[in-house]
C-alpha cells in the first residue's frame, strides 16, 4: 500500500458503530424537533392564539403567510407544528417549466461528496490543518410538476457537479489532491417523499505538489460510472431521512461496485429572514471496497434560507473513518474544524 508523509497505518469504521451512532442521532434530533417547535422559538402573529380581533385565517396560517406577514427582511418565527400534523395536503396544478426554482431533491446536508459550494478548515491529529473544498452545486433543468420552490411535486431532471481540491495548510496550501463529479438525477417526489434515480461519474487526481513533495509518481486512477437509487422522507417539515443505493457498473483503483449512504437533516423548510435558525445533519457513507466500513460526518450550527429554497450554512464539522478523498481511500483520517455550505 502506498504511504505517504503524514499518514498512520489505517483503521476501519464499522458499519456496526455508524448504525448505532445514526440511531442515538435520530433521537437527539427527534427531541430537538420538538422542543423547538414547541417553545424554542418565538411566535410570530400568524402562529400565536387568536384575539378577540383576530381573524380564523390569521389563527391558521401557513409558514408561507408568516414569511408575508413578517414583511421584507423581517424576522420570521419557526412554525408551531405537531410531529404528524405538520403537512397540509395540497392541489397545486401542475405544468411544465423550464429551469425552474427550487429543488425537488436537494443535496444531503452532511454529504462530503455532495455537488455544492463549500469549504471546510478542518484539523486532522497527523496532517495538521487541512482545507477541503466542493466547487459546484445542483441546479433542476426541466420539471412537470407544482411550482412551489420548498417542497416542489411532480417529475424533474435535474444537474450536477463539482470539484473537490484539498489544500495542505500546513505545506505552502499544496494541493494534495482533487476528487471530480458530475452527475444526473431523475426524479419524482411528493411533499413527503422524494425518489431519485440517477446517473454519476466520479475520478480522483493526485496534487502534483503532493507528489513532488511525496517523492512519487505512483496515483490511484479510483473510478466509478455509478447508478443510483435513493429515496428521501420528510418526517416532519424540518425532518428529512434519506438514504441511497450505488452499484458502479465500471470502476478502477481499487474502487469496487456497491455503496450506501444514509442520514438525516434537520432544518426549516422556508425563508428564514436575517434571524436564521439552527440546523443539523449526519451523514454516513459506506463502501464494498472497505468492506462497507467508510466514513461518519456530523455537522452543526446555523443556517439561513431564500425565497427559492437556497440554503447558506456555517458551523461545526467532525469527520470519522476512512477518507472522502479517493486517492486516499484507504486511509483512516478524523477532522475537526469549521465550515460554510451554500446550496442554490
Amino acid at each position: 500500500m502506498r504511504k505517504f508523509e503524514g499518514y498512520r497505518p489505517g483503521r476501519r469504521l464499522s458499519a456496526r458503530t455508524v448504525a448505532l451512532t445514526m440511531a442515538i442521532a435520530l433521537l437527539v434530533v427527534e427531541n430537538l424537533a420538538f422542543s423547538w417547535q414547541a417553545g424554542g422559538a418565538p411566535k410570530s402573529p400568524a402562529t400565536a392564539a387568536p384575539t378577540a380581533t383576530a381573524s380564523p385565517a390569521s389563527a391558521t396560517a401557513s409558514p408561507s403567510v408568516v414569511e408575508a406577514e413578517a414583511g421584507s427582511g423581517g424576522i420570521v418565527a419557526l412554525p408551531d407544528v405537531a410531529l404528524d400534523e405538520s403537512w397540509d395536503v395540497t392541489e397545486d396544478p401542475w405544468s411544465l417549466q423550464v429551469l425552474p426554482d427550487g429543488l425537488m431533491y436537494r443535496s444531503y446536508l452532511a454529504g462530503v461528496r455532495e455537488s455544492r459550494f463549500a469549504s471546510a478548515w478542518v484539523h486532522e491529529e497527523d496532517l495538521g490543518w487541512i482545507w477541503d473544498i466542493a466547487l459546484g452545486g445542483r441546479a433542476a433543468i426541466v420539471r412537470y410538476g407544482t411550482e412551489d420552490p420548498i417542497h416542489p411535486e411532480g417529475f424533474e431532471l435535474q444537474i450536477e457537479g463539482a470539484g473537490f481540491p484539498r489544500l495542505d495548510l500546513e505545506h505552502d496550501w499544496d494541493l494534495a489532491a482533487a476528487d471530480f463529479r458530475f452527475g444526473i438525477p431523475l426524479i419524482y417526489g411528493t411533499e413527503r417523499y422524494q425518489t431519485k434515480f440517477a446517473f454519476y461519474h466520479l475520478s480522483s487526481h493526485l496534487g502534483d505538489e503532493w507528489m513532488v513533495r511525496n517523492n512519487t509518481l505512483e496515483r490511484i486512477n479510483y473510478s466509478r460510472n455509478v447508478f443510483v437509487l435513493g429515496r428521501s422522507y420528510s418526517l416532519t417539515r424540518a425532518l428529512r431521512l434519506y438514504g441511497e443505493l450505488g452499484w458502479a457498473f465500471d470502476y478502477d483503483g481499487g474502487s469496487e461496485p456497491w455503496e450506501v449512504q444514509f442520514g438525516v437533516d434537520y432544518l426549516p423548510d422556508y425563508p428564514t429572514g436575517r434571524r436564521g435558525a439552527p440546523f443539523f445533519a449526519l451523514n454516513s457513507h459506506l463502501r464494498q471496497e472497505l468492506d462497507f466500513g467508510g466514513n461518519l460526518v456530523a455537522q452543526s450550527g446555523w443556517m439561513w434560507r431564500g425565497d427559492s429554497g437556497q440554503i447558506f450554512r456555517t458551523g461545526v464539522q467532525y469527520f470519522t473513518g476512512k477518507s472522502e478523498q479517493y486517492e486516499f481511500f484507504n486511509e483512516y483520517e478524523e477532522k475537526l474544524g469549521f465550515g460554510v455550505w451554500y446550496d442554490f
